[in-house]
């Protein structure tokens, strides 16, 4: 696909169309002897329930300097190569971050092929779909159970829909045993190597002028990666990045960024923390390809540092940020939520005197905070250099006392997350977009932002506000801008659109599938895509006067009321969870009732989004009711269920989230278990999948409806 180059700016040749191969060579000869990978080997061993081992000085961390990492992807791209690999074929990685999972994706581009990564949290049949969809030839995991995993999910498929193309499987935390071989249906006896043995393998071979005649063949338009999408339904879709998408993403947000932090702007190094899945599309941005663009096209490099696999599930990323000290950082909402909530366990157990003296200078950092954002005077509060000071304890317990620029995607956040962490002086800034416009589209930065809004268009791209034609999807007319970002008025929303040189080539289509699949597949590219090039991203939003934009919902998840009302559930959910800490997250039930309920689950001990965590509230959730420590304790307990029942009659009141008696809570419960990946009522990126968790709770939901109250006690259901 050509690049779509703008006429000015920075979507224009001001950024030339180049492939990631072609910027992993030039940063590796400007920047060769500057630290590029980096991670904590032999990781000590982690037992569930005890402390983990405290984290590595950056001494003792095993690293890749821009000159080996170049000249390892060059070697394992020889060595799939000779392994059989072919151009436009798929190399697939499913593990934890890590140097080889980086390593792979390259050596994938460099062999004239693309990378197809795969959730860490992906079932066996999830993985055989993608491998076999991808046309993946090459697959390498990070430990023996993906290889029994996936070999288990091939086997299992239909006849006809099974792997043919699989030339090798490679291990790089597990070393099989010499001449090993995995049995797939349609494959025969697939080679299992070492990396190490694939190393050797591509040192070995001769094929240099061959591969380098593969780079001469790849063009800035060609396909990059697949970034599959963690759809609700049905199998996933694989977005075709292309390497100039990722060029421009990658460098207009190095460009815009800097203006406003400092961040990449000199001759020093940078430093970000890998630890979000590199299968998603912000991995691949941030922790890959930001790296690429800042070492070949500027004056900076970035060191990325991989956290440990259990971080999340430990809640010990804090420990990786301490020993990294990032630049920039970008926290997933329950990252960010996980932290606050570990921050105030601290201060509770501070003295009565430490504890005004730090609500004063968060009192006074907080004004400064507001004052910044858009339209604010910028002034500074009598005392705010003290006040400062005295919350820099917090910033460095958390490992961000270095960080320029702090970001937040993915999924929405609440404000009151962004409010408190703009009271210690860290200034979270939003973004918004998806996989199928290479990750953002809006962005925030410190010259320009707004609790609330995700930010203004990209550099270089468009965004706008359509009211779509319900017959045929190519009709549509712009809305007004809106004068104020908390405007509610239906004319000033509608889908919010995209068009520019980030938007995804298309859909990939999988002719191993049939010529319905390959129908199937061109058809959902002309669903998204329309006529004028605007990729239709199903979320309805506004753009204010200013340019800012505020998401309001997304038309899948709009409850209709039994009285035709579109009500958008995640600010009336986001008020609840404001007004009662201790909860971790509320759906709304609605659609075509009479009424609206609630699902509510509590702040557990072990939820981390992959897991629902345990019976036992954690520290935020236990000071509603100290006396109160567990969740079948809270589901009983006339406090919780007060607080709980307060919060929704505030929201309720609120004429902001509620205009309307159609819009209120009338009843709730609390569930016994956090929502999960694992249950599979989240994405990968933690967002809720609520048809998913409605039939779950089919049951209990029918039961709110048919029983009088306004707290129903929640009952398991065979």
């Amino acid at each position: 696909m050509e690049p779509r180059l703008a006429k000015e700016g920075l979507a224009s040749s001001k950024i030339p169309p180049l492939t990631l191969p072609g910027m992993l060579k030039a940063g590796a000869s400007k920047k060769g002897i500057q630290d590029a990978l980096l991670v904590e080997r032999p990781l000590p061993p982690f037992e569930a329930g005890k402390k983990p081992a405290p984290a590595f000085p950056r001494s003792q961390w095993k690293k890749w300097s821009m000159a080996q990492y170049h000249d390892e992807v060059r070697t394992v791209s020889k060595a799939i190569m000779e392994l059989g690999f072919q151009p436009f074929d798929s190399v697939n990685i499913w593990g934890f971050n890590s140097p080889e999972w980086v390593i792979s994706a390259l050596a994938a581009m460099y062999a004239g092929g693309k990378s197809g990564g795969l959730y860490p949290t992906d079932t066996n049949d999830m993985a055989a779909y993608k491998v076999v969809h991808s046309g993946g030839s090459i697959v390498t995991v990070d430990d023996n159970a993906k290889i029994d995993k996936l070999a288990k999910g091939l086997n299992e498929r239909e006849e006809g829909t099974g792997a043919t193309r699989i030339k090798a499987f490679v291990a790089w935390s597990h070393v099989p045993a010499e001449g090993a071989t995995v049995n797939i249906n349609g494959c025969g006896d697939v080679p299992y190597l070492s990396w190490q043995a694939l190393l050797a393998k591509g040192n070995a071979a001769q094929l240099n002028t061959q591969l380098d005649s593969r780079l001469a063949n790849i063009k800035p338009g060609t396909c990059a990666a697949l970034i599959y999408t963690s759809g609700t339904t049905g199998d996933p879709k694989a977005v075709m990045i292309s390497h100039d998408n990722i060029v421009y993403t990658s460098q207009a947000g190095i460009v815009e960024v800097g203006k406003a932090s400092g961040l990449f702007t000199i001759a020093k190094e940078e430093r970000m923390v890998s630890y979000l899945p590199l299968s998603h599309v912000a991995g691949l941005i941030l922790d890959i390809c930001f790296q690429l663009a800042a070492a070949a096209l500027g004056p900076s490099w970035i060191a990325v540092f991989f956290a440990r696999p259990y971080d999340l599930k430990a809640g010990t990323i804090k420990d990786r940020l301490s020993a990294a000290k990032p630049t920039a950082f970008l926290g997933v909402p329950l990252v960010w939520e996980k932290i606050a909530d570990g921050i105030r366990a601290v201060a509770a157990n501070n003295s009565e005197t430490l504890k005004k003296v730090s609500g004063w200078a968060k009192g006074v950092v907080m004004e400064h905070a507001k004052n910044i954002q858009l339209g604010g005077s910028g002034a500074t509060v009598f005392g705010h250099t003290v006040a400062a000071k005295i919350l820099t304890k917090a910033k460095v317990a958390v490992g961000l006392d270095e960080c320029k620029y702090a970001l937040t995607g993915a999924a929405p956040i609440r404000v009151d997350t962004l409010e408190f962490f703009g009271g210690l002086g860290i200034f979270i800034n939003e973004l918004y977009g998806m996989s199928e416009c290479t990750g953002p589209c809006t962005l925030s930065t410190d010259l320009a932002h707004q609790w609330g809004s995700c930010g203004w268009a990209y550099p270089g791209a468009e965004v706008k506000a359509f009211i779509i034609d319900g017959q045929d999807f190519n009709k549509k007319t712009e809305c007004p801008k809106a004068p104020a970002l908390d405007s509610a008025e239906e004319k000033y929303q509608g889908e919010l659109c995209f068009r520019g040189r980030n938007i995804m080539m298309g859909y990939l289509a999988c002719k191993d599938l049939g010529d319905a699949h390959v129908e199937e597949i061109q058809k959902k590219t002309a669903e998204t895509i329309d006529n004028d090039g605007w990729l239709h991203s199903g979320d309805k939003g506004l753009i204010t006067s200013k340019g800012m934009i505020r998401i309001t919902g997304r038309y899948k998840e709009l409850i209709i009321g039994a009285g035709g009302e579109n009500i958008a559930p995640v600010p009336i959910e986001d008020s609840v969870k404001k007004l009662c800490d201790g909860v971790a997250e509320v759906m709304m039930v609605g659609d075509q009732r009479k009424y609206n309920i609630a699902l509510l689950t509590l702040k557990a001990v072990g939820a981390n989004g992959e897991s629902p965590g345990t019976d036992a509230l954690d520290a935020g959730a236990k000071r509603v009711n100290p006396e109160v420590t567990t969740i079948s304790g809270a589901m009983k307990d006339k406090i919780w269920i007060d607080v709980i029942t307060q919060a929704i009659n505030t929201t309720n009141a609120d004429g902001k989230c509620c205009p309307n008696q159609a819009f209120k809570i009338q009843k709730f419960t609390i569930l016994p278990l956090g929502f999960s990946e694992e249950n599979g009522e989240l994405t990968p990126t933690k967002k809720l999948k609520r048809k998913v968790a409605e039939k779950r709770y089919a049951q209990m939901i029918e039961k709110l409806y048919d029983t009088s109250g306004t707290y129903i006690e929640f009952e398991h259901f065979n």
